[in-house]
């Protein structure tokens, strides 16, 4: 860039910088800091808007002076997906955190995208009732974070995906339009279904500042056990009989680790009588296995794969796989982890969904995960790196988009064509 470029670049930014403190305030409107890099790559900016249409004229600004937004909640997952190839303006949503309505007999609330999870379940168990959603990082974890990401753990197994709990979503769009879909009642078909589009979406469509979810009563009790599998394969066997029983469960999950035989971990939810039920079912469904009751704590397995002593040499990949293939999926792990001298720690919910921990030289690490990445991929799955180390040399963090990603790419156009929000994170580099 010449002289005269830069020149004209930084009265773009100055202008800019005054038209948005004219209406956010000059404290909602401040320098980027080394706090605020995304990926390696620092904005220029953070505003943080109040309000939902203060949302959507500032990202028409931003828009119209051809700059990109880099939209935030908590942070806890924004070095998810690839490095943006321009990362202007962070637009903050922690003034959008209001819980504006708990329609508690109808099962639904509306929350602002700013609000954390860990502030929005407090709130429902006071009519006891909760969000069924189980986030990495719920303390600091936002609504639009979590929808941006898609992020569910084990409790989609009894009551759904994220898409299946969202009902309704407003999204700032950059021309500055606020689109609304869904309702405020779990039954509701009319027009597109904006909520679930941009739920996984990354803020590339649109920036989520509030939504609508349908709510579930709190249970009244609960009861965790862990059964000790010989190899992976009496695993699978494991939760195939679970899973094909009359139990009531709500969450299954396997974790598997080098040199430690597999477990495989139940959650029941229920009344007293109800739980010891279960209980005696599940001792006659898994006869001779190690059977054990466990700590709630094991539902803290997939944050406890973010504690990363070494995050140099580490990386951590959400994987997908056939529920029928989770054993043959885990001995896939444990061998090109041995092949690279890796260490690894697996975690499958009977859904096919899992995540992995990998620990070793970058280099091996990314081997490693482009063997894994290649298998997956060749049968029906699917390996996303959420972490890799900053010495790696450059690795795609999605993978294969299969024959999806050209109407990924004309309904981006559509909504964002600019290519303001979120620019070269998703599949695809959109």
């Amino acid at each position: 860039m010449d002289t005269a470029t830069q020149s004209q670049a930084a009265a773009l930014h100055s202008s800019l910088r005054y038209k948005l403190i004219s209406f956010l305030s000059p404290e909602h409107v401040h320098a980027a800091s080394d706090a605020d890099i995304v990926a390696g790559v620092k904005p220029k900016l953070v505003v943080v808007p109040g309000s939902e249409s203060e949302v959507a004229e500032a990202l028409r600004l931003v828009s119209d002076a051809g700059l990109t937004v880099i939209p935030r909640g908590g942070g806890t997952k924004i070095g998810w997906g690839n490095p943006p190839s321009r990362a202007d303006i962070v637009f903050s949503t922690a003034r959008l955190n209001e819980i504006t309505e708990h329609a508690w007999a109808d099962l639904t609330v509306s929350v602002g995208a700013g609000c954390t999870i860990q502030t929005l379940q407090a709130t429902l168990a006071q009519h006891g009732q909760r969000l069924a959603l189980d986030p990495l990082w719920p303390a600091k974890a936002t609504v639009g974070g979590v929808l941006s990401t898609n992020d569910s753990g084990a409790l989609r197994l009894r009551f759904g995906a994220l898409r299946d709990l969202v009902i309704g979503a407003t999204l700032a769009l950059p021309d500055g339009t606020l689109a609304s879909s869904g309702g405020k009642v779990v039954k509701n078909v009319a027009g597109y279904d904006l909520p679930k589009l941009a739920t996984g979406a990354f803020g590339t469509l649109g920036m989520i500042t509030r939504a609508v979810f349908r709510l579930h009563p709190l249970p009244r009790s609960t009861c965790s056990f862990s059964i000790r599998a010989k190899a992976a394969e009496e695993a699978r066997r494991l939760i195939h009989a679970i899973q094909n029983s009359k139990l009531a469960h709500t969450a299954l999950q396997a974790r598997f680790e080098n040199d430690t035989a597999p477990i495989v971990h139940v959650l029941f939810e229920g009344t007293e009588a109800g739980l010891s039920a279960q209980e005696a079912h599940l001792k006659e469904l898994t006869e001779t296995a190690s059977l054990t009751v466990a700590s709630p704590d094991i539902w803290n397995a997939r944050q406890d794969l973010w504690s990363l002593a070494k995050p140099e040499s580490a990386a951590v990949a959400k994987i997908s796989v056939l529920p029928a293939e989770i054993d043959k999926s885990a001995t896939a792990i444990a061998k090109s982890a041995k092949v690279r001298q890796l260490r690894f720690k697996t975690l499958l919910q009977a859904t096919g969904i899992g995540f992995l921990k990998l620990e070793g030289d970058p280099a091996n690490l990314r081997f490693s995960l482009l063997d894994l990445r290649e298998q997956f991929e060749s049968n029906a799955g699917s390996l996303v790196v959420l972490h890799r180390p900053a010495g790696m040399a450059p690795f795609d963090a999605w993978g294969s988009a299969g024959d999806a990603l050209p109407l990924m790419k004309a309904i981006k156009k559509q909504l964002d064509p600019g290519n303001t929000l979120n620019p070269g994170r998703f599949v695809g580099g959109i």
